[in-house]
């Protein structure tokens, strides 16, 4: 969580709805989290969802009753999901299942859950959690996008990591805390406007292998492709992570591609292209390898050591034209950072090419701030003042999309 959240969460009212998954019981530590915040929160469970956790816990952690059934209560209750619906700030449910998914897609009211968030005139998110086939499946990929398409409504997408299926995939509810974050996000004006899009994200730096224990690198962590991979996950993207590093913690909605070398990046890209529409290279790709990996360790000896090197792919020259793709790309420069990246962006066919000085303070590698100046190919130009690598990745997503609404005019 952010740490203004305490300040944002205090009064607000939290429906909480947790339908028939394992993931279930995240949701005792999300309605912790919420409660923790200053806010209040009230949990909806279907009857699935009982046969996961109890309602007793939900109980024990809101101090309130918790409700499961249209007409549990008697005639009196007929109409709790109106009041439910009313008294809500918020609706959120997580996890999510498929079922859930559909109902809500079709606008059935078939349960108490679906019947209350049916009748929200309020924010909702929706928190997927399923198996990585089933999450995948057309259908249900079809019900996610209607259900984002809607004003108020958001997905905060699942990640990916093993699930108690034992299978490995994109799928899992996302963790509370991120859960959280997500909510504040979209409260604040957070937008899912990048729906249909499939952005590739490269990252970090990449490793050419000198040994078995050596290797050539560079000083990128990969901060900023991390945070560009976040912000457009949480916008609706489908998202794959391209990189030889890993984010602190997995990303919501982010396929991560693990690789190593400029090569294995070079090959990953190209097997990612045929679904890609827009290409992001943030990652510090190495110019150059050895020319010969030593297949046992490099022993010292007296003298100096010459060490022959080849020259990388050059994965962005490499790229078959797509007048469809938006195509970005990153120049890391010590001097003549505009002069530099003009010539890139003109050399090698982009939309767009962020350019920054990696001797400023704050705007370097291993920072949490960024300075840039965004420079399209149509010869304009945004500078942009010192800010979080998130609010980078939100502005240049923003451009991101202008750049999709003049391919579909042209």
């Amino acid at each position: 969580m952010t740490q203004q959240s305490g300040a944002f969460w205090a009064g607000r009212e939290i429906l909480l709805g947790v339908s028939g998954s394992i993931a279930a019981y995240k949701s005792a530590e999300l309605a912790r989290l919420f409660l923790k915040a200053g806010a209040k929160v009230q949990v909806v469970m279907t009857s699935s969802a009982k046969q996961f956790i109890a309602p007793l816990t939900f109980f024990s952690l809101t101090g309130r009753p918790v409700y499961d059934e249209m007409f549990s209560g008697g005639p009196e209750e007929a109409t709790a999901h109106i009041e439910l619906a009313r008294r809500a700030d918020l609706v959120v449910v997580a996890p999510a299942t498929a079922q859930l998914i559909g109902r809500l897609a079709n606008g059935l009211a078939s349960d108490l859950l679906s019947t209350t968030i049916i009748a929200a005139d309020t924010p909702v998110v929706i928190a997927p959690a399923m198996n990585p086939q089933m999450f995948a499946h057309p259908a249900v990929d079809a019900n996610i996008k209607t259900i984002a398409s809607w004003p108020g409504y958001a997905i905060a997408p699942p990640t990916e990591g093993e699930l108690a299926c034992g299978e490995f995939g994109l799928g899992r509810l996302a963790d509370p805390p991120g859960i959280v974050e997500f909510c504040e996000w979209f409260l604040s004006g957070g937008k899912q406007d990048l729906q249909g899009e499939h952005v590739v994200v490269t990252a970090g730096p990449t490793f050419e292998d000198l040994d078995p224990v050596r290797f050539l690198s560079n000083r990128s962590t990969g901060k900023m492709g991390f945070a560009i991979a976040q912000v457009a996950a949480r916008r609706g993207a489908q998202v794959s992570l391209v990189s030889s590093v890993s984010p602190p913690t997995p990303i919501p909605g982010c396929n991560h591609v693990k690789v190593r070398s400029a090569q294995s990046m070079h090959d990953a890209i190209h097997a990612l292209l045929p679904e890609t529409t827009a290409l992001v290279m943030a990652a510090a790709v190495a110019d150059y390898k050895p020319k010969e990996q030593a297949p046992t360790k490099i022993k010292k000896k007296a003298g100096p050591l010459a060490i022959e090197l080849d020259r990388n792919p050059d994965i962005l020259a490499s790229l078959p034209k797509d007048p469809k793709r938006i195509t970005v790309g990153f120049a890391a420069e010590t001097d003549h950072v505009e002069e530099h990246a003009l010539g890139k962006l003109k050399r090698k066919h982009l939309d767009m090419i962020v350019a920054n000085d990696v001797t400023q303070p704050g705007s370097g590698f291993g920072v949490d701030t960024n300075q840039v100046v965004l420079l399209k190919a149509d010869g304009s130009s945004e500078s942009l003042p010192m800010l979080s690598k998130v609010e980078v990745a939100e502005r240049l997503l923003d451009q991101v999309r202008t750049l999709r609404a003049a391919k579909e005019r042209s």
